[in-house]
């Protein structure tokens, strides 16, 4: 195929998914756009990634040095690039193109840690980008970092000079650069960020952090200096990714920074826009908190409350759609299950199922909501909450469900013949299979909250559509909370003050619902029909693109390659 036509009809195709993809909301068609696109391999490409590893991405926009501001006149960036698990699981993430979910690295030593409840599955692992560099390019690559361990793990670069300082690694890239015509790939890490942050914070209003920051942007001009020097540089055509590994401590690691600079981008800020959630469905995928160490455990006597903003696209038949429970087969059924129901007239209904069998309690114990008067599977949101309580204390004489749909009590039940509700199973988003039934799900989910008391009543009512949960007059009882609105990688990240996050298994794949935002969720302005949370796992697949290498599905990448996004900027003559 014509590489001019190929490129222009990738460009249709790209738009006019952007279009489908916008969901609910219309955007307007672009004009058309008739210009020759040149050879993506007309010049030879190279990719140049400078991670200043701690590098906040609020406190760089206030500090806002020189060379990484001007960059930024010509790049695609975001201040709020979600964060890498680790020290070393945020350098896996770029390396590797996939999430903490898959790579399951997250230890200082680069070694993965084993799921809890998959000790003995299969251990996967991950290909560095440098390698599919090398594979598929005859050019050499680089990783000049102070790290030791991470020097180690990238021991398939071409060069891996010793260096320990700051200073040294800018000096051995700029060396490397003025020396070696045939770089493809180069890695560059700063160091004295993230420990400049370690005494005062990792603030801009700290004098240490913040000269670090400006030490690490000169740095960077160094480099560019060296790149423009280079004896070829007119018959190259360099991508300078300037990020970081995580933002703040390693301890207690947050959002980072990304930057994308070519010459001929135009300036865009990339975010995350509109509500991105995923769509629950009958196959593999679901969100699981893996290990919880008893805390969503619900026993024989605990209290606790669960509330969660669903989307039902269709009415369908006893699909599981958030659990702590085993699957359900007949009267066999241990746990607490919330499942869909087709109801009266067919307009969908809401039925929870609670079971003991396992630990000598009484099988299925349905109770539903009452005769379909609130149906629930119409297409929009609507917020479910379900509250246990507990009477008698250690021998007790009621345990008590009650049921509310969009702070609407709907029914209640009793669950003491139950007994304990205990299993090994996770707290799961996702299909849970009712008696190999519900086969039609499709779903979102939102704002799953988890408190370790029943709420009364008048509190879930006042509280319903509450944007901030922060501001719940039991937070501090919050032990769990999951926007679930992350839109990228394999994590929903828990912004309860304890617990953990849940990991995305099987194909997943986030949705831009645009501006049709769920009762718990802040609706903010969409600004635009491309919504582009960034991640660590982006770096790798923004490599491949650039070097012009296909990324191939068993790859395993969570990363994307959002420069496909603004081809027109670069591939015209």
């Amino acid at each position: 195929m014509n590489m001019h036509f190929k490129y222009f009809k990738a460009f249709c195709l790209l738009m006019a998914g952007v279009i489908l993809a916008s969901g609910c909301k219309q955007y307007d068609n672009p004009p058309p756009v008739f210009e020759e696109l040149k050879d993506m391999t007309a010049l030879p490409r190279k990719v140049l990634v400078i991670s200043i590893d701690g590098l906040t991405g609020t406190e760089l926009e206030k500090v806002a040095p020189t060379n990484i501001a001007t960059l930024q006149k010509n790049g695609k960036y975001s201040y709020n690039t979600l964060k890498g698990a680790s020290d070393a699981g945020g350098w896996v993430s770029m390396l590797t193109g996939t999430g903490f979910a898959k790579h399951q690295i997250s230890s200082d030593n680069f070694e993965r840690t084993q799921e809890s409840d998959n000790q003995h599955g299969e251990i996967k692992s991950y290909r560095n980008v440098l390698d599919y560099v090398t594979q598929y390019k005859s050019v050499k690559t680089a990783m000049v970092t102070p790290w030791e361990t991470l020097r180690n793990y990238v021991r398939n670069a071409d060069y891996t000079p010793q260096v320990e300082t700051d200073l040294s690694v800018k000096d051995s890239t700029v060396a490397l650069l003025g020396s070696v015509q045939s770089l493809g790939t180069i890695f560059v890490n700063f160091r004295d960020v993230l420990e400049a942050g370690k005494n005062g914070g990792y603030l801009a209003s700290n004098t240490a952090y913040k000269n670090a920051i400006v030490k690490s942007d000169e740095y960077i001009g160094n480099i560019l200096t060296a790149v423009r020097a280079r004896t070829n540089y007119e018959k190259e055509d360099w991508l300078i990714i300037v990020t970081t590994n995580h933002g703040g401590s390693k301890e207690d690691p947050v959002n980072g920074f990304t930057l994308v600079y070519h010459p001929d981008f135009k300036e865009f800020e990339l975010k995350k826009t509109g509500f991105n959630g995923i769509l629950f469905n009958p196959s593999t995928v679901h969100a699981e908190v893996h290990d919880d160490h008893g805390l969503y455990d619900a026993g024989a006597t605990k209290d606790f409350t669960v509330q969660m903003d669903v989307k039902f696209n269709v009415a369908t038949q006893y699909p599981g759609f958030l659990s702590k429970s085993t699957a359900m087969s007949g009267g066999t059924f241990t746990g607490w299950l919330w499942m869909q129901s087709v109801g009266t007239a067919g307009v969908g209904n809401w039925g929870i199922v609670f079971g003991g069998t396992q630990n000598g309690g009484s099988g299925k114990n349905q109770i539903s909501n009452a005769n379909g008067t609130m149906p629930i599977s119409d297409g929009k949101w609507h917020t479910l909450t379900m509250t246990v309580k507990t009477t008698g204390g250690a021998t007790p004489t009621a345990r008590t469900m009650t049921a509310f749909i969009d702070g609407v009590q709907t029914v209640t039940g009793n669950l003491l013949n139950n007994r304990s509700l205990t299993v090994e199973e996770g707290l799961r988003v996702g299909y849970r299979n009712v008696d190999n039934g519900g086969t039609g799900l499709s779903t979102y989910s939102a704002n799953l909250a988890y408190f370790d008391k029943a709420l009364d009543a008048s509190t879930i009512a006042n509280t319903h559509g509450l944007k901030d949960i922060t501001q719940h007059p039991d937070y501090a009882n919050l032990i769990g909370f999951w926007p679930m609105d992350d839109g990228t990688e394999g994590i929903c990240f828990n912004k309860a003050p304890g617990g953990y996050n849940m990991q995305l298994a099987g194909p997943y794949s986030w949705k831009n619902l645009a501006d049709f935002y769920p009762p718990g969720t802040y609706p903010e302005p969409v600004t635009s029909s491309l919504s582009i949370p960034t991640t660590n796992s982006d770096i790798a697949a923004l490599i491949l693109y650039w070097m012009n290498i296909e990324i191939l599905s068993d790859f395993g990448f969570d990363g994307k390659p959002y420069l496909t996004n603004f081809e027109l900027e670069f591939l015209k003559e």
